[in-house]
């Protein structure tokens, strides 16, 4: 039977300002452990620590700018562009563009604070 989400959870955010995390299938929301997909608002100039998660994600911008730093330099994925990143890789995430950024993030298996093993 198909189920309605009628709302997505908020979840709160790491960085240095508000970004907005609206979880609309995941651990928080709907109990799945192996997908999550939120949406996410965040402003221009946010940060994020670098992270080496567990899960793999792909992001989808639907608005803005996203950096996405990684070992190997770093890629600006602009609205209707996709980045996917791996487990076991070192990530950061930034919006330094003046828009900041709407974007999708679908991580398999679900995102949880255990597994994305943020740095200090």
């Amino acid at each position: 039977m198909a189920i309605l989400i009628e709302a997505p959870a908020v979840i709160e955010a790491a960085g240095n300002k508000p970004k907005r995390i609206e979880e609309f299938a995941g651990r928080v929301r709907t109990g799945h452990e192996g997908v999550s997909v939120a949406r996410m608002v965040a402003p221009s100039g946010w940060v994020e620590p670098g992270q080496r998660p567990e899960f793999e994600e792909i992001t989808i911008v639907l608005r803005g700018s996203l950096r996405v730093e990684h070992e190997g330099g770093a890629l600006d994925v602009e609205a209707g562009q996709a980045v996917v990143t791996h487990a076991g890789e070192w990530v950061r995430y930034s919006t330094p563009g003046p828009e900041g950024a709407e974007y999708i993030a679908i991580c398999l298996p679900a995102f949880s604070p255990d597994t994305v093993h943020r740095d200090p």
